[in-house]
């Protein structure tokens, strides 16, 4: 879908797409793009530094953030095929709060992995996965696709609680809300996906107690937005 397509409001990750000068990307295509350029490099530094004891772990990363976004481009385009008030389109895509909340959750996993884990005792996370004396190149790209995690993770908040808030504030007719209680279920499944990752943190309860009640929260508002769209 091209910029002129999807109108003036974007997710930055949309916007991020387009910025590339005089390149039009097809969303199958930039998603290929982005899967390969990402598990090329975890490959690449892996075979490199010999870190295959992360190999499953970097992979499942990926694969969450390409799904992602993928599920953030059907999200956008269901939407934007509807009737819904343009007040809501603007609060979605463009105000960026999914940038702040994914923002918020990367500092706290950063705060995590290099502050609090260490002093609990045992091998730290990181250390478990990089290495002792982790390459640069390794900590970067890791770092890099944390933070494509943690962004999919703020766009599926604000995604949740913009759903919630448009069923409450705005009714729709029957065939409109049937559309929306779909894209409600997307939002679910958006965030179930990040689940893939909690064998990776087992063992390591804060992480897990996070991911685990980011879906809960997700389950609990994209659900009553269901339950509410279901009673108009």
């Amino acid at each position: 879908m091209s910029q002129a397509e999807r109108g003036p409001y974007q997710w930055t990750y949309e916007s991020i797409v387009d910025a590339i000068p005089g390149v039009t990307l097809p969303d199958w295509l930039a998603l290929t793009v982005q899967f390969v350029l990402f598990e090329g490099l975890l490959l690449l530094l892996v075979w490199r530094y010999d870190l295959w004891s992360g190999f499953l772990a970097g992979t499942a990363a990926v694969v969450i953030a390409t799904a992602g976004s993928a599920l953030m481009l059907t999200i956008a385009r269901r939407i934007r095929t509807l009737s819904t008030p343009a007040a809501y389109r603007k609060l979605l895509f463009g105000s960026s709060i999914e940038v702040v909340l994914g923002l918020l959750s990367y500092i706290g996993l950063v705060t995590y992995l290099f502050v609090y884990n260490p002093r609990q005792g045992g091998t730290p996370l990181f250390e478990s996965v990089l290495g002792t004396e982790p390459p640069i190149p390794a900590v970067v790209l890791t770092l890099l696709v944390l933070w494509d995690v943690c962004y999919r993770i703020g766009t599926a908040w604000w995604a949740s609680v913009t759903g919630f808030w448009i069923a409450v504030r705005h009714p729709t007719d029957g065939e409109t809300r049937a559309h929306l209680r779909a894209v409600d279920a997307l939002v679910i499944g958006f965030s179930l996906l990040q689940l893939v990752l909690v064998p990776f943190v087992w063992g390591y309860d804060l992480l897990v107690f996070a991911l685990v009640g980011h879906v809960v929260a997700v389950l609990l508002v994209s659900g009553a937005a269901i339950f509410v769209r279901s009673r108009g």
